[in-house]
């Protein structure tokens, strides 16, 4: 069985609470049986994992590299929150595992400050999804079951 992570990074903790115009009022853990649904109808294992913690994300962007390479990840779905505006080094870890990825954003961050326009972590995506609310997750997860 494939597996496919799904790592979330700074303040998405407090879904549900923050800024719930813009993100919604559902939590991480409704977040997390969305994505254990969309897994199970495609037959993927999942590690779901948050850290506001940005080497966190860099070590488990590791250990997908390690399952990508002995062929048993499926994908990475990747919502970095504000890391995406500002990690090289989560670009670096993506670009040295090879991992398949999509960029995850629950809002659509063009429609947002500028400085939300940019993000790093694109040039090393397979693909973006933003602005579909937390159902972006499950097309996210779709998504990587037609690789």
């Amino acid at each position: 069985m494939k597996t496919v992570f799904v790592l979330n990074g700074p303040n998405l903790n407090l879904l549900g609470t923050r800024e719930p115009a813009i993100y919604g009022a559902q939590t991480l853990a409704d977040v997390e049986r969305l994505c254990a649904a969309a897994c199970a109808r495609h037959g993927f294992a999942l590690r779901f994992h948050q850290s506001n913690h940005e080497g966190a994300l860099v070590d488990w962007l590791h250990e997908a590299g390690r399952l990508h390479a002995a062929g048993t990840l499926a994908g990475v779905v990747l919502n970095a929150g504000a890391y995406t505006h500002t990690s090289i080094a989560l670009l670096d870890a993506i670009k040295g595992t090879g991992v398949p990825l999509v960029e995850l954003h629950i809002s659509n961050v063009h429609a947002r400050e500028s400085f939300r326009h940019h993000s790093y972590i694109a040039a090393a995506a397979r693909a973006q999804l933003c602005g579909f609310g937390v159902q972006g997750y499950a097309l996210a997860i779709d998504g990587i079951a037609s690789w």
